[in-house]
């Protein structure tokens, strides 16, 4: 992982992990799709097999599908490295750059932390299309909450 700190990070639990995949079974990753093939402590892989749905009105894959499927990818990454005492969180920024036009038929997102802190962290999702060609970039700050009374 890039971005570390002097200090070791214990290792996701199985909970944890499973907490992570779970964010894809719910609103909308799961309405648009999107599909998690890995859930590990070093990154988050997900694919979106593309549908007439996620066409805009030139043919092209819209630009809020690809967010949002980075989104799902940032907070499950987020969910998966919450650390103890926290018991939510959310998107505090996001960015998108889009390089090319997504058309599928399956998009695929590799989601990496750029940085794990206590209250907040970064994400950097890259999607590709089927030929491995970028089609957008996203970097997500998320926040950990804590639990109330803390």
């Amino acid at each position: 992982m890039s971005g570390k700190t002097g200090r070791p990070r214990p290792a996701p639990t199985a909970k944890a992990m499973a907490d992570a995949r779970n964010v894809f079974d719910h609103g909308l990753p799961l309405m648009l799709g999107v599909r998690v093939l890995e859930v590990s402590a070093e990154r988050v892989i997900a694919e979106l097999p593309v549908k007439r749905e996620h066409f805009n009105r030139g043919g092209r894959v819209g630009g809020g599908v690809l967010m949002a499927m980075a989104d799902a990818m940032g907070a499950a990454g987020s969910v998966m490295h919450r650390p103890e005492g926290t018991r939510g969180g959310g998107t505090l920024e996001s960015k998108t750059n889009f390089f090319s036009a997504a058309r599928g038929p399956v998009l695929r997102g590799t989601c990496v932390p750029l940085h794990i802190g206590r209250t907040t962290s970064v994400w950097q999702t890259s999607i590709t299309d089927a030929d491995g060609r970028m089609v957008a970039m996203v970097v997500q700050t998320q926040m950990a909450l804590p639990v109330p009374g803390d």
